[in-house]
């Protein structure tokens, strides 16, 4: 039993190394401009991306159950996806913050 959850918290370390040498790779990549920049593109691509990523992980998460993935890259998959939804509603929700601010100011 102890070397079952020695064994799942070195995996889990190791995917956490992972995702942090990941996060620093994509963060160093420059995007290309787009051809017009708006809020609305921006907000559309995001939202594409993480949906992208939602997929992917799904899939990593079928072959892991399949026994065809490491579970590290499964544990991988899953914290990205998880990483950009979470981003995703926090920006929802300070927009939402915002459109009511500025709703309650005097005219």
């Amino acid at each position: 039993m102890v070397s079952n959850i020695s064994s799942a918290l070195n995996a889990y370390q190791q995917a956490l190394g992972r995702i942090s040498s990941q996060e620093q790779k994509t963060l160093v990549q420059p995007q290309a401009p787009a051809e017009e920049s708006s809020f609305g593109n921006m907000v559309k691509n995001i939202i594409e991306d993480t949906t992208e990523l939602n997929k992917q992980a799904e899939t990593m998460t079928l072959k892991g159950i399949q026994g065809k993935a490491d579970i590290q890259d499964v544990v991988l998959a899953v914290a990205s996806a998880e990483t950009a939804l979470e981003t995703v509603v926090a920006v929802r929700d300070t927009a939402i913050k915002a459109y009511n601010t500025i709703m309650q100011m005097p005219i």
